[in-house]
C-alpha cells in the first residue's frame, strides 16, 4: 500500500501533487472511499461525518473531483458479508480516512476487519487526515490540553514504522505545540514526526518522503 499521511488534507499544491503521483494518474481519472468513522465520538460527530462527505470541511479530501466517491463504514462492516465490502475495497484507487478520535478509530479498524486486509492493497493510497494518519504508527501518541494528562501513548496498526503528530502550532491546537510534541515523542519508542497542517508523510514501499510548505520535526527515541 501507498500512503499520503496529512495533518489537514491536501491542504497546498505540492501534497496535491504528491497524491497525483502516488495514483499514477489524475484524480479525475480516479476511484475513492471515504472513511468517517473516527469523528463519531464527538458530540460535533454526526455534523462532521457529513461535512467530510460532502467535501466541506477545512481539509480538502473528497471534493478534489474523483471520478467515483462512496463511503466506507467501519462499524458497519462486522455486519454484513465479508465480500460485500471487500471488493469495493480492493477495488478503489484511494481510502480517503478521516480525522477525529484515534483511539476509536483504531478499534474499528481492527474490529471491522480493514486492518488486515490493507497490507494486501498495494497499488491502493491510504490519504489519512490527523487520526487518519496517525492511526497508522506501530506505536502513536496524543497530546491534550491537561497536565494531569499531557500525552496518552498507545498500540497503532503498524502499518508504517514511524509515529506523527498533526496539527503542530496551530493556534486552533494549543495542545500540539512543538515543545509537547517533543515532550511525548520521547516516550515513544519509534521515529516521530510532528508535522503542521501545510505537511504529509509520502511513503512507497517502506521510503519516507517529506512534502511540505509548512513546518515540521522528526524525533528520533
Amino acid at each position: 500500500m501507498k500512503y499520503l499521511l496529512t495533518s489537514a488534507g491536501i491542504k497546498n499544491p505540492s501534497i496535491h501533487d504528491a497524491l497525483v503521483d502516488l495514483l499514477g494518474k489524475p484524480i479525475a481519472e480516479s476511484s475513492a472511499l471515504c472513511i468517517p468513522t473516527a469523528i463519531y465520538p464527538f458530540s460535533i460527530g454526526p455534523s462532521m461525518a457529513y461535512r467530510f462527505i460532502s467535501g466541506t470541511t477545512a481539509s480538502p479530501l473528497t471534493e478534489l473531483g474523483w471520478k467515483s466517491l462512496g463511503v466506507l463504514e467501519l462499524t458497519a462492516l462486522p455486519s454484513i458479508k465479508r465480500e460485500n465490502w471487500v471488493a469495493p475495497v480492493e477495488e478503489a484507487d484511494a481510502l480517503l480516512v478521516f480525522g477525529g478520535d484515534v483511539l476509536y478509530l483504531c478499534r474499528w479498524m481492527r474490529e471491522s476487519g480493514l486492518a488486515d486486509l490493507l497490507p494486501s492493497l498495494r497499488e491502493t493510497v491510504y490519504v489519512g487526515v490527523s487520526a487518519g494518519s496517525m492511526v497508522t504508527a506501530p506505536v502513536f501518541g496524543e497530546t491534550y490540553d491537561d497536565p494531569n494528562t499531557p500525552f496518552v501513548i498507545d498500540k497503532g496498526l503498524g502499518l508504517v514504522d514511524f509515529a506523527l503528530l498533526p496539527h503542530v502550532d496551530h493556534k486552533d491546537h494549543p495542545e500540539s505545540s512543538m515543545s509537547k510534541v517533543e515532550r511525548m515523542a520521547a516516550e515513544v519508542p519509534v521515529p516521530t514526526y510532528g508535522i503542521d497542517d501545510e505537511t504529509a508523510i509520502k511513503v512507497v514501499d517502506g521510503t519516507v518522503e517529506v512534502i511540505s510548505e509548512g513546518h515540521w520535526k522528526l524525533f528520533t527515541p
